[in-house]
């Protein structure tokens, strides 16, 4: 491991961090200890590190905001990827291209400050733009397959192409991404309608209002922990069970929104994977459902 992170410094690739918590980078604060967390400075130096990485046979991921991952107490002894310096943002009429490091409830304001209507939805959604194409985030009943007319793309081969929305395969909270992991989203084209730029706004505010009142966004969590099944809402099924403020550890179900799972004090990642593994025990045996994780889980093997 120490060898790798060597050469990656030699080759310049970009910003390093070693022995870093992963508390820092994940919306539940919690998890162990990243070996390496690396910055590339552009797709030239991305490459580079990838083929590093995969000639030493060490594992790696790419890391957006963090908004929807629970990574494992363990140490994670890889290469974690930021793409923080893929940030570039380029308007032309209702045309937007935009790196995958940019942050998407930014871009959501920017949009409605251009007077652009269509990602009203995201403006509560606090991830990256190659995170919510990899995960295709959405909500009120849109995501990113609405707007997404296509996605520059690395390759595992490390070619360059351009990858068109009926190709990237866009479903409730999945996408291409999710189902070839080693290829990598570097920029998004996305397409929006021209709309009033007072109109979008308000929608804004009261869609914020709305989350301050229904959501705990004064703890630290991942946002909904659960798909909705067909025809019913997790959250609701859960409440029904009598779980809101059910806790083990410092995890607890949200008195407030029973589909969140908050930090309420020093949770770790097991605490969160314990109470998210009992409430899919407990839906399961009152209702014969099974609830889909919307959240990942990483380095639990």
């Amino acid at each position: 491991m120490k060898e790798v992170i060597e050469k990656i410094k030699r080759l310049g690739i970009g910003k390093i961090e070693e022995n870093i918590s992963l508390s820092r980078y994940t919306t539940y604060k919690t998890g162990g200890i990243a070996s390496c967390v690396v910055y590339p400075k552009d797709i030239e130096k991305l490459i580079c590190l990838l083929k590093v990485i995969r000639n030493s046979n060490m594992k790696y991921k790419i890391l957006g905001n963090g908004s929807n991952l629970l990574f494992s107490d363990q140490e994670y002894r890889g290469i974690l990827i930021k793409l923080t310096e893929f940030n570039q943002l380029e308007i032309t009429h209702n045309k937007i291209r935009v790196g995958a490091g940019f942050s998407l409830i930014k871009l959501s304001r920017i949009a409605a400050k251009n007077s652009l209507t269509g990602l009203e939805f995201a403006s509560g959604i606090p991830g990256t733009i190659g995170g919510a194409v990899f995960m295709n985030a959405g909500a009120y009943k849109k995501d990113m397959g609405y707007i997404v007319r296509s996605v520059k793309v690395l390759t595992p081969d490390y070619r360059i192409i351009e990858l068109e929305n009926k190709e990237l395969n866009f479903h409730y909270r999945t996408s291409f991404f999710k189902t070839h992991p080693d290829f990598i989203c570097l920029e998004a084209n996305i397409r929006l309608e021209k709309g009033s730029r007072n109109a979008i706004e308000d929608l804004m505010k009261s869609r914020l209002k709305r989350r301050l009142e229904s959501q705990p966004l004064n703890y630290p969590s991942a946002g909904s922990v659960f798909r909705n099944p067909e025809g019913r809402y997790a959250g609701e099924l859960i409440e029904n069970l009598g779980l809101k403020g059910f806790k083990m550890g410092g995890a607890m179900i949200s008195d407030k929104h029973a589909n969140f799972v908050i930090n309420v004090g020093n949770a770790t990642s097991k605490d969160i994977k314990k109470l998210i593994d009992y409430v899919q025990d407990q839906v399961k045996e009152k209702y014969d459902i099974g609830l889909k994780v919307e959240q990942e889980f990483v380095n639990w093997e």
